[in-house]
């Protein structure tokens, strides 16, 4: 029962946001070949970043923080005053949240309607659920 109260949890979950933050998450990967970097960037440019560099060639008055693969390997931001290089290198992390919680709330509606048809004796005693369960 638990899987068919997941799978609806899920069609009613996933839409048209959802789609978008997939997309934006394969976008960001940096796919695409570039010229010769600097040892410990990473290797490559996304299609998201390409585009944006492209249409918002701009650069701001501050450094913004931004993630790429390696900063986020080596756990630090890397920093930039070009509008389309904050927006593109953004595009997967945005997406990729978007996703999580997504995840995050599919589970936790679906154990609170799991628990709702259960028997008292086969709900799922979850911590997480709390007082809502």
């Amino acid at each position: 029962m638990y899987i068919a109260v997941l799978t609806e949890e899920i069609c009613k979950r996933l839409g048209a946001a959802d789609v978008a933050a997939i997309i934006a998450f394969l976008i960001g990967q940096p796919f695409l070949t570039t010229r010769q970097k600097f040892a410990g960037t990473t290797p490559g440019i996304s299609i998201a970043s390409q585009i944006a560099r492209e249409l918002l060639d701009f650069n701001l008055p501050v450094r913004v923080p931004t993630l790429t693969n390696q900063s986020m390997a080596a756990l630090r931001f890397s920093m930039t005053c070009n509008l389309g290089a904050v927006v593109g290198r953004w595009t997967p992390q945005i997406g990729a949240m978007i996703v999580v919680y997504d995840v995050v709330m599919i589970d936790l509606t679906t154990t609170l309607h799991f628990n709702k048809l259960a028997k008292p004796e086969d709900r799922i005693s979850d911590r997480t659920v709390g007082a809502l369960g």
